[in-house]
């Protein structure tokens, strides 16, 4: 019996040793997967880590470029110049990137600009390759505020009536105390997006906005860049490329004077109409003065003093009477006829026409009611040497050819456009009577709706609703009507509608009206193709640029 205890129990002990060393090996096979694992997914992590990190690093490459692009006057003449900003780098703790900003092409006369940033992390790389352009505003302000002496503003009311069917954008103003840049009187229809360049939040964490929220229904955004309309450089960047890219002939310098009055303003007179074929066209008269007779007895509207970089405001003398010299002939020619392109780098903008006055700009008519402009056009008006002028003057509604939709607007196939733009300001005339007797070597020149078939007293007025479909830019002041106060009504006690279907881009407000029965109310509807580039010339103020529809890429290298 013990014999065999004995040879059992070694038998059992070989056995429990062929088990331990199995049990052994799986542990150890077990733990070698496990690490194995791990060490996977720590290098998964590795990569993930270095992937995103690269993708980081090149979305911070095309913010720094976005940024540098926002605080240039004009980027097509920095880019023309070869500023060596225009490409960088940007290195990180784990990751680096370098980035480099390119004019790409013109959409209709809008620039788009190409941004690649490369970023770079371990062995990976990640690329962003955007194609942007210069947001576009459908209002955009300087300051929601009136000029009301030298140094001093108040605030200028949105009011129970008015309707803002367009992007809204108004700069931040820094004032003290600090209070809401907008101003609100009742309930105005806000009916797309507000940006504002302020913080919704006073330094002490106010919430200044609490009261008028629910009135944004498009929405209202904070702390967003500043329109460039505010700064003098980027104004005169822009109008000096518009009046190196407009034909000779279009090019005007009215230097009209006469001794047989003071308070003098050389001036270009333009009706706009079609002809009997069809054909869309200017006429144009140069030599002409705008004279004001009676500034110490007459309201006055203000402007931005020049250099004084919008704090320092003085009056102007509004428009008066308008003659043209006698030895003046007017021109007449199709508005195709002032197309040019813009060129950069070999690439050229879409034709349009471009008028650009050194002096100021009368639009309006005997012959004409109602100015319309077929074709695409855009004039500007900029200041003589002393810094006076660069105002347009507008006498009549002033409309563009073809087809709108049910709200008005020009539809989105209407080929047709206008744009103007100010070193002064663009204001809505207030048409007087007459001027009694003649004035040697002097036509006078009345604009307006006449008031009798036999215009004995040249008596003038305006539409009830005033229209004006034109893209507006107002780098000296701000758009608006003249003499508000005492306006000649087309219907005396009713308010008329100034309507604007298109932008309006100023450097501070224009008075529009006053209380509730003098002046206008307003109604403003954006004109969605300016959107697309269709305006001639390239005028663009907004300091925000943003990715072209399906511009934006991002993939591994």
């Amino acid at each position: 019996m013990m014999c065999r205890l004995k040879k059992y129990t070694r038998k059992n002990s070989g056995s429990v040793l062929i088990l331990v060393i199995v049990a052994m090996m799986l542990m150890t096979a077990l733990g070698l997967g496990m690490l194995t694992i791990v060490y996977g997914d720590r290098l998964a992590a590795i990569r993930q880590k270095n992937e995103m990190a690269s993708m980081l690093a090149a979305e911070a490459g095309y913010e720094k470029a976005v940024f540098w692009m926002s605080q240039q006057r004009d980027v097509l003449t920095t880019l023309y110049n070869g500023s060596p900003d225009t490409s960088g780098s940007i290195s990180f703790i784990d990751a680096d990137c370098d980035y480099s900003i390119n004019f790409y092409t013109f959409v209709n006369s809008r620039p788009v600009y190409r941004i690649v940033s490369n970023g770079h992390s371990g062995a990976f790389d990640r690329t962003v390759d955007t194609y942007v352009v210069q947001a576009i505003s459908g209002w955009a302000m300087g300051m929601c505020r009136v000029p009301t002496g030298t140094t001093s503003t108040v605030g200028v009311n949105f009011a129970n009536g008015e309707i803002i069917d367009m992007p809204l954008h108004i700069n931040k103003y820094n004032d003290s105390p600090d209070v809401k840049d907008i101003f609100i009187s009742g309930s105005p229809q806000f009916l797309q997006s507000v940006a504002m360049g302020e913080s919704r939040y006073t330094s002490a964490g106010s919430d200044k906005y609490s009261s008028v929220i629910g009135l944004f229904k498009g929405g209202i955004y904070f702390s967003q860049p500043d329109s460039k309309v505010s700064d003098e450089d980027t104004v005169q960047a822009k109008i000096d490329r518009f009046e190196d890219s407009t034909a000779t002939a279009y090019k005007f310098a009215p230097t009209a004077s006469t001794t047989a009055f003071a308070n003098q303003y050389p001036a270009v007179q333009l009706e706009f109409f079609i002809d009997s074929n069809g054909v869309g066209k200017v006429r144009i008269t140069n030599e002409c003065i705008v004279w004001v007779p009676d500034p110490a007895n007459k309201t006055y509207d203000y402007e931005i003093v020049p250099g004084s970089n919008g704090s320092t405001f003085r009056k102007y003398n509004v428009y008066g009477y308008h003659y043209k010299q006698n030895s003046e002939s007017s021109v007449t020619v199709p508005i195709t006829g002032t197309y040019v392109t813009q060129s950069f780098g070999g690439v050229e903008s879409e034709p349009g026409g471009q008028i650009y006055v050194k002096g100021n700009v009368v639009i309006g008519s005997d012959d004409y009611v109602n100015m319309v402009v077929k074709g695409r056009i855009t004039v500007v008006a900029a200041k003589l040497d002393d810094g006076t002028g660069g105002h347009i003057w507008i006498a009549d509604s002033i409309t563009v050819d073809g087809d709108h939709d049910a709200n008005g607007l020009p539809s989105s196939d209407n080929p047709n456009v206008l744009g103007l733009i100010s070193q002064g300001v663009i204001k809505v005339v207030n048409p007087r009577d007459g001027p009694s007797g003649t004035i040697s070597g002097l036509t006078y020149q009345p604009i307006g709706i006449k008031k009798y078939a036999t215009d004995a007293n040249n008596i003038r007025y305006l539409p009830h609703n005033m229209i004006v479909e034109a893209a507006l830019v107002v780098g000296g002041g701000g758009w608006g009507a003249e003499y508000v106060g005492s306006r000649r009504e087309y219907a005396s006690g009713v308010m008329d509608n100034l309507i604007v279907r298109g932008s309006i881009t100023e450097a501070c407000r224009g008075v529009v009206g006053s209380g509730s029965t003098e002046g206008y109310i307003k109604k403003y509807y954006l004109d969605r193709r300016l959107l697309e580039g269709i305006l001639p010339g390239d005028i663009g103020l907004q300091g925000k640029y943003i990715p072209a529809p399906a511009g934006w890429h991002d993939y591994r290298n």
